[in-house]
């Protein structure tokens, strides 16, 4: 079955067909976390780098920010029985759609923001797509943890 990650969600899933999806990622962050044993997957689409600009918002949904999203996604795999060491976790996104001259630059300041929570976690970031101009649309399959991007018709494994 395929699981929709919309903008500022996150999911998990353990069914052996299962795979979750996330589309147009532009500026915005996938992470595609998965553990081998339980078979378990997770997405987090996040749109912000961090929850300072919004405090209120951060605690309604915190899908929404890198800084609130990442722990609440490692939380729920842990609560699942998964250790953080056992974490398989693939980025996709960052990309700068308009040219703003580079004043905001949030795909840029999104990923710094990734790298830097898995860092303070000790977590690896073993794969990414990350920059440039285009969308992305990623996949991640919960039993095999196999992730796929798509963007201007192509598709490739990350």
């Amino acid at each position: 079955m395929e699981i929709t990650v919309g903008i500022a969600d996150l999911r998990l899933s353990q069914g052996p067909d299962d795979s979750l999806v996330t589309y147009a990622l532009g500026s915005c962050i996938a992470v595609l976390i998965h553990a081998p044993v339980p078979k378990l997957a997770g997405l987090l689409h996040y749109m912000l780098p961090s929850s300072s600009v919004s405090p209120e918002k951060a605690r309604s949904v915190p899908a929404m920010f890198a800084d609130t999203g990442i722990p609440a996604l490692i939380a729920r795999m842990n609560r699942r029985g998964v250790h953080k060491s056992d974490l398989m976790v693939k980025v996709a996104g960052g990309a700068q759609l308009y040219d703003d001259g580079g004043m905001f630059d949030i795909g840029r300041r999104n990923y710094a923001a990734v790298r830097e929570l898995f860092d303070a976690e000790g977590i690896k970031i073993v794969n990414a797509d990350v920059g440039g101009s285009l969308s992305r649309t990623v996949r991640i399959w919960a039993a095999t943890g196999r992730v796929t991007v798509h963007s201007q018709g192509k598709q490739r494994e990350l």
